[in-house]
């Protein structure tokens, strides 16, 4: 892993940089001079920098109009479109992940191009809800941007380290052909369109499996902390949705809603935060630096902590459905999203310990199932009983893991204890 910090410049002095390695995007114009443009490459800080956050930001007006799309359309193809979005606008989302924790997003030229990429970015999601319309193409050229740079600043990052080029020129690749698909599904509708999109995430997605993972480069702790407060933001998502949902009368059905709204969202956090995120950060902290952490990082975090992700969109299009019809029956697809969502989440941490610690969780991938199974069975029910059934069912899942595991939960949760 190059490990580097960050550069220190201050005016008439010579620069100084603590076992930085200095990537200039231009030379300098005399000799002496500080470049203009540069790139740090990041230190072993593990702490999440405040421009990630800011770009973060972002991210919360995606999730929220990818809610938005379903929600207008609350049929399986909304349903379908939304998921695309997502995946598309994860896929970037990730790709700056791992940005940054090979270069420091706030020294040199990066914070510039982080600023521009945000922008683009927040064109993309503004294009949400026609992204499938009338402003396809314009999605499109965003989106590509927002890829664009970022391949600009991981070949910049990539100067001097041959291994980094060479998986960076891979990925360069499969963001052409997406970014491709995408435009070209501009030109079209329907079917067709939806294949394309289906097809351009694919492909997309599938590069990051089949390049040498050897040569990419990530600070373990930053990478993990990055992606659980990814997390954290879809459930900022969901609460969003409930106060949307609810919209401006406020009466007694509704409160009710919203507390359990707010109890399955605390549920749900609980069910991440409590033991698989220190577990997994440790894991990949303790992984062979190269391949194998790489391996880790790309399918823990990148793949599996999307459908994690996907299943909160979900349960917020849940949220905002049953607080918008609290006393009327919540139609097909909103249960879909309400248990749907939660079990596609069960389901990924599911494969996620299976992935990191090889054992089967067969009490979250039982309450998957037993979720799935009652779809069919709350239809005509008031909105309000699947939202208390999806509480109580989470709520006796964690108190039966913390009962059979509270042993094994304290030595996870304080290791300097069990030491």
């Amino acid at each position: 892993m190059v490990r580097s910090s960050s550069l220190a410049m201050s005016g008439g002095r010579k620069p100084v940089a603590r076992s930085a390695k200095i990537h200039p995007m231009s030379t300098t114009t005399s000799e002496g001079r500080a470049p203009r443009f540069n790139a740090v490459l990041r230190g072993d800080e593990e702490r999440v920098t405040p421009l990630e956050l800011f770009f973060d930001l972002v991210f919360v007006l995606a999730l929220t109009q990818c809610t938005a799309l379903m929600a207008a359309t609350p049929t399986w193809r909304g349903l379908a479109q939304g998921l695309l979005v997502l995946g598309v606008l994860w896929w970037s989302w990730t790709g700056y992940a791992w940005l940054t924790s090979v270069v420091d997003p706030e020294e040199g030229a990066v914070r510039l191009v982080m600023f521009l990429a945000m922008a683009a970015f927040l064109v993309a999601a503004l294009c949400v809800p026609e992204a499938f319309g009338s402003e396809a193409l314009l999605f499109a050229g965003a989106y590509a941007v927002v890829r664009i740079s970022h391949i600009l600043l991981f070949l910049l990052a990539s100067r001097d380290d041959p291994a980094l080029r060479h998986s960076v020129l891979g990925l360069a690749v499969s963001t052409a052909i997406g970014v491709g698909l995408l435009v070209l599904a501009a030109a079209t509708d329907d079917w067709v369109q939806g294949g394309l999109w289906a097809l351009a995430l694919l492909l997309d997605m599938g590069g990051g499996a089949v390049i040498e993972p050897s040569g990419w480069r990530l600070v373990p702790g930053h990478f993990a902390e990055r992606h659980g407060l990814i997390v954290i933001i879809a459930l900022g998502e969901s609460i969003v949705a409930i106060g949307v949902g609810a919209g401006l009368h406020v009466d007694a059905g509704v409160i009710a809603a919203a507390v359990l709204g707010v109890a399955v969202a605390a549920e749900l956090w609980w069910l991440y935060f409590d033991v698989v995120a220190p577990v997994s950060t440790r894991r990949l902290i303790a992984a062979e630096e190269g391949a194998v952490r790489n391996r880790m990082a790309r399918d823990s975090f990148s793949y599996l902590h999307f459908p994690m992700v996907a299943g909160i969109v979900l349960v917020a299009l849940g949220f905002k459905k049953t607080l918008g019809h609290v006393g009327d029956p919540l139609h097909l697809v909103p249960t879909v999203a309400l248990l749907g969502g939660t079990a596609l989440y069960l389901l990924a941490h599911v494969a996620f310990r299976l992935r990191n610690v090889h054992t089967l969780n067969r009490r979250r991938l039982g309450l998957a199932i037993v979720l799935l199974a009652l779809v069919p069975l709350l239809d005509g029910v008031a909105a309000i009983w699947p939202l208390v059934l999806l509480a109580g069912a989470l709520a006796a899942l964690i108190a039966y893991e913390a009962t059979i595991y509270g042993e094994a939960r304290q030595r996870v949760r304080h290791p300097e204890r069990a030491a």
